[in-house]
């Protein structure tokens, strides 16, 4: 390759491929010229050949498009500021599953204040609730007791980034005082929570994980937050995240499985997942784009729910991808993700890309009669992985089905279903390229170079990479998003809900259209740790899965299992 050539070729390429690029290119090489052979040589990466005499008459327009790239990069926009373009997932013909709200939680045993406290760590919100209400603890005995859990098993686990303590004993002391006056809120008045550092309180830092914004503040409390608070709930610690929201990696090490402290928590929901499981939280906030709350739960044994994209506002949290992040709770038991996801979910003035749906759930369901639950036919068959030497068992298949099973004689009528025959896999760097914009300033100015992990499938390769997706095959990539999404509402048409065994398609593809699930562990494998089922939903569904996945764990007692942290 000629010189000159290899020397100008990303400056050409930013050009032709109609992006926001790398400003610290355009202005090292702003003086010299595009030519035809850079153009040739860009076309190699976007997969397009031009004749000499095209690529002759785009010179004059590829250099307008470098100026306004470098105006644009000017103006040094933040993270928080969304795209003009706002996400839709609704199909053509869709009717909200649920025609009406409503929430009614189950019947509950009356919950005495144990013994030995320490089995508190463990308790429901429900149970927790109990407790306040009938004022056996004060919410600050309570806020204290898992503060300093948090302390005891922090150094070890690596799940806090920020524990609130100050603020949270205040914030206690006035729930204690509003209950002891008549004015209890619900079950959440007086519960301590966490919440994955990309979510902003405004008292405290909001480090993404990352070192390149480890002593960030601002100035805003994200509405997750706010309406937690709302309710009476005590925002006690700031989790762990990968750094921006990948992987149990963050700058300051990597966040652990209680399980197994050998393993890392999984990500990105990292200290959320862990905290919740090692009895240190009853429930946390964690984030999801492809895999973040799925991935974690199933690793910790955790009840992590994914809302349908649009239901939970985003306002305040960090933006990886904005037509992909959604926000939603890991906690205990169906119904804890259940109460949590009632108090979180609606539209927000302050979220252009929240969707208004109602919500009806009613706990009280103890029979799966009636009931039509899909299942993915070729995720449960799979028995094995690879071929030839490389053949291996799936140490899962015999629990899923089980699961299936289990479903069956819970009254379930099963139904195979398939996935849409469309290159689901080739869609997903929309994340890429939205992740891409969303921290370009870290390429820019080079701060990419202060991420902890630099190897060739973490985040500054990502980010640098992205910035050769053109604009319009990111567009394209949306269009086939748009059948996608009208394939996969047809083939769910009639049912109520679907189960899948963790499955890397269903989770590219479910992130893709917007469907909600709740992940829940299902069994445990031979090295005991926990293993997990995914309840699927219908777009806006979140009743009718919540209310089947709620049957199915009554039925077991997998999530009543927890990890020997001595």
């Amino acid at each position: 390759m000629n010189n000159s050539v290899t020397k100008y070729l990303t400056l050409a390429t930013v050009g032709v491929l109609s992006f926001a690029s790398g400003a610290f290119m355009i202005r090292r090489f702003e003086s010299v010229p595009l030519t035809v052979g850079i153009v040739q040589e860009a076309e190699k990466i976007i997969g397009q050949s031009f004749t000499p005499a095209q690529a002759d008459s785009m010179l004059n327009m590829l250099e307008g498009f470098n100026n306004s790239y470098d105006a644009l990069h000017k103006l040094n926009m933040p993270n928080s500021i969304v795209p003009a373009l706002t996400f839709n997932p609704v199909p053509v013909g869709f009717a909200n599953p649920d025609a009406k709200s409503g929430f009614k939680q189950d019947k509950t045993a009356d919950t005495k204040l144990p013994a030995d406290k320490s089995e508190m760590a463990f308790y429901t919100i429900r149970q927790l609730a109990d407790l306040i209400k009938t004022k056996q603890i004060s919410s600050v005995e309570l806020t204290q007791f898992f503060i300093d859990r948090l302390k005891k098993y922090n150094p070890k686990l690596q799940f806090a980034i920020t524990i609130t303590e100050e603020r949270a004993l205040k914030k206690a002391a006035e729930a204690d005082a509003e209950i002891k006056a008549g004015r209890y809120k619900g079950v959440l008045h007086g519960i301590p929570f966490g919440v994955k550092d990309l979510l902003a309180q405004k008292d405290y830092k909001t480090t993404f994980g990352s070192n390149a914004y480890k002593d960030q503040q601002l100035n805003v409390d994200a509405t997750v937050v706010s309406k937690l608070e709302a309710a009476g709930g005590i925002l006690i610690v700031k989790t762990t995240l990968g750094e921006l929201a990948m992987g149990d990696v963050w700058f300051g090490g990597k966040t652990k499985n209680p399980w197994d402290i050998t393993r890392g928590s999984s990500g990105s929901s990292a200290g959320s997942a862990s905290a919740v499981s090692a009895g240190c939280l009853p429930y946390a906030i964690g984030s999801e784009t492809l895999g973040s709350i799925v991935s974690p739960s199933t690793e910790c044994g955790d009840t992590g729910l994914r809302p349908s994209f649009g239901r939970v506002s985003k306002y305040g949290a960090m933006a990886l991808s904005w037509s992909m992040d959604k926000l939603g709770p890991i906690a205990r038991s169906v119904e804890d993700a259940a109460i949590v996801f009632n108090t979180i979910q609606g539209p927000d003035d302050k979220d252009l890309s929240t969707i208004a749906a109602p919500f009806n759930y009613d706990g009280s369901v103890k029979s799966l009669k009636g009931y039509k639950i899909g299942y993915v036919k070729a995720d449960f068959d799979r028995a094995y992985y690879g071929t030839g030497a490389n053949k291996r068992a799936i140490p899962n298949h015999a629990t899923d089905s089980a699961t299936l099973a289990k479903l069956k004689d819970l009254g379930a009528e099963l139904v195979p279903i398939d996935y849409p025959q469309m290159p689901i896999g080739a869609m997903t760097f929309i994340l890429d390229a939205e992740a891409g914009a969303a921290f370009q300033e870290l390429v820019l100015n080079h701060k990419d170079d202060l991420l902890v992990q630099q190897h060739k499938n973490a985040w500054p390769n990502i980010f640098r990479a992205s910035q050769f997706i053109s604009a319009a095959e990111y567009i394209q990539a949306n269009r086939a998003r748009t059948l996608l999404i009208q394939a996969w509402y047809e083939k769910l048409k009639g049912l109520d809900l679907y189960i899948t065994p963790s499955s890397s398609t269903n989770l590219s593809m479910t992130n893709l259209t917007g469907n909600p699930c709740v992940v829940l562990p299902n069994g445990f494998n031979q090295r005991g740790r926990p293993m997990s089922i995914t309840f699927m939903g219908q777009l806006f569904g979140e009743g009718k899965m919540l209310q089947a996945a709620k049957v199915y764990q009554d039925a077991t007692d997998f999530h009543k299992k927890h990890p020997n942290l001595n």
